[in-house]
């Protein structure tokens, strides 16, 4: 079966529509009008932030994200509980987080942070990895009891990198079914999905998910100035999402710091070019107050970009992306926690 959104035609869209067409989908004035009409630049500002819609969702969010791996750097739990705060205190309000960061440490830090009245002023994200009912119940409780919530506002199942992905997830006795179980109690509001590998991945998942009649709130990918040349979620799978009111979750702006070492634009150009795609929410990784301050800038100095200034600033990225050499989270197994640890799967 295919997915209806994949059709071209009055009843679908073709999702291989040209890098031409597609930056001239996403300049200034024309955001998402070509996508279908959704508009994420439904957004509002307070301070010098910027707060987006989440999709159909119509959940408040802020344009930046709290990348929740790297709440695992500071040397320290106060350290990562200061530097949680003062990104809620300077207006972010998207944490994102997943069951297996630093074998939970992660996430139970933010969890500290997340006393004393600061869980009522975020959206939080987490992420399990198990593809069984009863591994992603599991995983789901330990995220809540180390959160120290009793709600996510957003789960999403980790790492959908393999095809096979979506038929375990959705199979009798998959995770689905403990997650719907999960929302119907109370405990999950929407459901997502992330993956950095191939966009035909994710599209697999759409394609599972329509024939068992469902619809994602939100799904997660790696959307960065690379990312329009190789292997592209961008030109593959935003369109679709825009499409069908599924709240855009950016990461891996910087490429895991490759794109910034690479020279060829700098940590807020690459910023800049996320926050310009369709994107509800740009979840970067932040460790230290110094890059804290960087993520902060990139939103207040963002201004939607014309059509010459994306295509000026893919084409310095061309060369370097070709092979896929700075978003070694596609070419290689590097990134794939799962792969190693196949007993989060279940």
């Amino acid at each position: 079966m295919i997915h209806p959104l994949f059709n071209d035609g009055e009843a679908g869209y073709d999702h291989r529509m040209s890098r031409r067409d597609f930056v001239q989908s996403v300049v200034a004035g024309g955001i998402a009008v070509g996508l279908g009409g959704t508009s994420w630049a439904a957004e509002t500002s307070a301070g010098n932030l910027i707060y987006r819609t989440l999709g159909r969702t119509g959940e408040k969010v802020s344009a930046i994200g709290l990348g929740g791996a790297h709440i695992g750097a500071p040397r320290d739990d106060e350290d990562a509980v200061a530097l949680t705060r003062s990104a809620i205190d300077q207006g972010i309000t998207f944490l994102d987080n997943c069951w297996d960061y630093g074998n939970g440490a992660c996430e139970t830090r933010m969890g500290k942070a997340l006393r004393d009245g600061y869980r009522d002023k975020v959206f939080l994200m987490t992420k399990i990895d198990g593809r069984t009912k009863q591994l992603a119940a599991r995983q789901l409780d330990e995220s809540l009891q180390r959160l120290q919530t009793d709600r996510i506002d957003l789960l999403q199942y980790h790492e959908v990198i393999r095809m096979e992905d979506p038929d375990r997830i959705f199979a009798e006795n998959g995770a689905m079914e403990a997650v719907l179980e999960a929302k119907k109690a109370g405990k999950v509001r929407y459901i997502g999905f992330t993956g950095h590998k191939d966009p035909a991945v994710h599209l697999r998942m759409l394609e599972v998910a329509a024939q068992h009649q469902f619809r994602f709130d939100a799904v997660q990918m790696p959307l960065n100035v690379m990312d329009a040349h190789f292997r592209s979620f961008v030109h593959q799978v935003v369109p679709v999402l825009v499409k069908d009111g599924i709240g855009v979750l950016g990461m891996k702006p910087l490429g895991s710091g490759a794109i910034v070492r690479s020279q060829v634009v700098t940590a807020i150009e690459a910023l800049h070019y996320a926050l310009n795609l369709p994107t509800s929410v740009v979840i970067t990784g932040i460790d230290s107050p110094k890059i804290l301050e960087q993520a902060l800038e990139a939103v207040r100095t963002f201004k939607p970009m014309s059509e010459e200034q994306v295509g000026a600033l893919l084409a310095r990225t061309a060369r370097d992306a070709a092979t896929g050499q700075c978003e070694r989270f596609k070419t290689s197994a590097a990134f794939d926690a799962t792969a190693r640890h196949p007993d989060w799967l279940g």
